[in-house]
């Protein structure tokens, strides 16, 4: 176990070690770009331009670290915690389970920790204190930063993870017949390191800038109520309740314990329930000392509690159309009957189906939060309530963020625990036992997908609104409106739209290409070396590491130029109101898009998962299991649906996000 472990380890290491070389380079220049852009093109009262194009590009570079710092953390932590996992699953499932999910906490402990320590660090080094209506807004580049790493992090290691996944599927299971994870596998190691780097390092960084950016744009908007009431409250607000949020899920992980008899995803869906009960307290008490204006701070506790019931809606929208105990898994898996085609239909008829609760969900949550704030307007006589109201929505779904990201990191954990048992040839027990982790951790894994889409459009309007305040600062003049009947505004939104189809074409491609050089390197391995099916030979695992890296690093480049690259285009052509269009019109189309990416190929997986663990019938009753074409075409369907649930998709989140603290960051340029 050691051994399969230790070649784990050094591979990722030497992946993160190439791909943040890489990312820091980018990085670097986007801090001069930014800088100078400030330099030339903002200014702001009671500071010189110098100091303000300074303070940007050092905040943007502190987020960029704090972005990798995440990422980095959260996949040492998992490569260290699967073989902790694998020995623990010769025992029993509650101690496999408990080490497991403890392993992930670091990472999502550390991750929502880090995003509040250095928002807060930034707020006060920019004269937060003295000026709290300006530092929000010279904090933005940290969010920028973060956004900018996460999203290179989530494609690197989402082609990486995809590719080798597809590569190991398609030539092992379907062409050599040989069982997941079997050592004779090139492509096996690649696939689990890959696990690491694209769930735990990429999602690190991905939920790391979510909460930043977040945090900021609360604080944004929260200005505007403190230049009424001259209460700093307002602006510190998002950062308090998001430490509420930790603490609560923080003894939500530790009352998880697991059992052998009862299944791990009821022991993880009670430390939840106990996360969010103990949320909802959180915000109740923290809403009544920090904005209980005239006593009517009942009213933002309402708003917070609708983000928190958000929240859990999504955790149950992403459990029906993922998991195997309902309709949609088990229809695509009776697909699978008749062949890869009808599979691969069935899942993407799944994937569009999801679409309608997701929507419906976030607009109602918009709805109310939004209703309630505009009810403490009306008994307060202040401004601004509605909008603040889906802010404090918006921190109510991310006060759960911690426990969220300890389950995402769970995934990877045990999948690799099921890896490195079966590499060191383990007893069945212990497999029997890594498996019910694994299919409970896919899951866990589809739920912080749907969560982090959730998020990402409660969160794209809080945004939208900052990017519309931040253009009213520098111009002088209200901004509050977007015009779709100009010709200019039309085609920034059309563009918007194109934006996201556009990336996640080239995601999706990324991940065809790497996948296509690792099928030919196994299938010419296995052809030259025949001692390797013997059992006498062993495959060389490093050649399937080597080509996998370059391909990803080599490949994530040009879809996070065009993200980076395309909205500051249209910006600059089109201004700025035809810029709100496009982050707005790209926002709604993103989180549709993601949607249907993430679940449909969770589904598709998780039919998979129902073949393997035998519960598919024929009509006589005998069981369709491994080795029937009805599992080789469920293979084929998770293989089409890896991409889109590991790369694209989570991609998505990011790039929502990072369209936001662009036009945020670089609204000068526009106006």
């Amino acid at each position: 176990m050691q051994k399969v472990a230790g070649a784990i380890y050094v591979a990722a290491v030497a992946f993160i070690q190439r791909q943040y070389r890489t990312i820091a380079l980018l990085a670097i220049g986007g801090m001069v770009v930014i800088g100078l852009v400030i330099y030339f093109f903002e200014s702001a009262p009671g500071i010189s331009r110098e100091e303000l194009a300074m303070k940007t590009s050092i905040a943007f570079i502190v987020g960029a670290a704090c972005s990798m710092a995440s990422g980095i953390v959260g996949m040492f932590v998992a490569v260290k915690s699967n073989l902790r996992t694998a020995a623990a699953a010769q025992h029993s499932v509650a101690d496999a389970l408990r080490i497991s999910l403890r392993g992930g906490a670091v990472s999502g402990i550390l991750v929502v920790g880090l995003s509040l320590i250095g928002v807060f660090i930034m707020f006060i080094a920019y004269g937060g204190f003295d000026h709290p209506e300006q530092a929000p807004f010279t904090i933005v580049g940290f969010g920028f930063g973060a956004s900018f790493v996460a999203l290179f992090a989530q494609l690197g290691g989402g082609i990486y993870t995809k590719a080798a996944d597809l590569g190991a599927d398609l030539v092992g299971k379907i062409e050599a017949g040989i069982p997941e994870d079997d050592p004779r596998n090139a492509a096996v190691i690649a696939d689990l390191v890959g696990d690491n780097v694209g769930d735990c390092a990429g999602r690190g960084a991905d939920l790391f800038e979510s909460t930043a950016a977040e945090n900021i744009g609360a604080m944004i908007l929260g200005v505007a109520i403190y230049a009424v009431t001259q209460n700093p409250a307002w602006i510190l607000f998002p950062l308090v309740v998001r430490g509420f949020g930790l603490i609560a899920s923080m003894i939500g992980i530790f009352t998880v314990r697991g059992s052998d008899t009862k299944s791990p995803m009821s022991s993880l869906n009670l430390g939840y329930y106990i996360t969010v009960a103990l949320s909802i307290a959180g915000m109740f008490l923290v809403t009544q000392v920090m904005l209980n204006e005239k006593g009517a701070g009942y009213w933002f506790f309402f708003a917070g509690v609708v983000g928190i019931v958000t929240s859990l809606a999504f955790v149950y929208i992403t459990q029906y159309y993922t998991a195997g105990d309902w309709r949609p898994v088990k229809e695509i898996a009776e697909a699978a009957k008749t062949g890869p085609a009808t599979t691969i239909i069935s899942g993407i008829a799944v994937g569009f189906e999801t679409t309608a609760a997701s929507a419906i969900t976030i607009a109602l949550a918009l709805f109310f939060s939004h209703f309630f704030g505009e009810k403490w307007g009306e008994a307060t006589g202040l401004p601004h309530g509605g909008i603040y109201g889906t802010a404090v929505a918006t921190m109510g779904m991310l006060m759960s963020a911690a426990f969220i990201l300890a389950e995402d990191t769970f995934g990877p954990i045990t999948d690799n625990a099921g890896g490195v048992a079966s590499m060191a040839r383990a007893s069945e027990e212990t497999r029997e036992r890594t498996d019910r982790l694994d299919a409970v951790g896919n899951t866990t894994k589809a739920l912080t997908k749907g969560y982090a889409v959730g998020s990402a459009a409660l969160a794209a309007f809080l945004l939208f609104s900052a990017y519309l305040d931040k253009v009213a600062q520098l111009t002088g003049e209200p901004f509050n409106s977007v015009d779709l009947a100009k010709v200019n505004v039309f085609l920034g939104g059309f563009l918007g739209a194109m934006l996201v189809y556009l990336f996640s074409s080239l995601a999706i491609r990324a991940v065809g290409r790497a996948g296509a050089a690792i099928i030919e390197e196994v299938r010419t391995q296995f052809r030259e070396h025949p001692g390797i099916m013997a059992g006498t030979e062993e495959p060389n695992y490093a050649r399937v590491v080597d080509i996998t890296t370059a391909s990803a690093l080599r490949n994530m480049i040009a879809p996070g130029l065009l993200a980076v690259g395309a909205p500051i285009l249209v910006g600059i052509l089109l201004r700025a109101e035809a810029e709100a269009a496009l982050l707005m019109v790209g926002t709604m189309a993103g989180v549709i898009l993601a949607t249907v990416l993430n679940n449909g190929g969770g589904a598709w997986d998780n039919a998979k998962k129902y073949i393997e663990s035998g519960m598919l019938k024929d009509e006589k009753g005998n069981v369709l299991g491994k080795g029937t074409p009805a599992h080789a075409a469920a293979v084929v369907g998770d293989t089409v649906g890896d991409p889109f649930k590991d790369t694209a998709g989570p991609s998505l989140h990011v790039l929502i996000k990072l369209l936001a603290t662009i036009t945020l960051v670089l609204a000068p340029l526009f106006v």
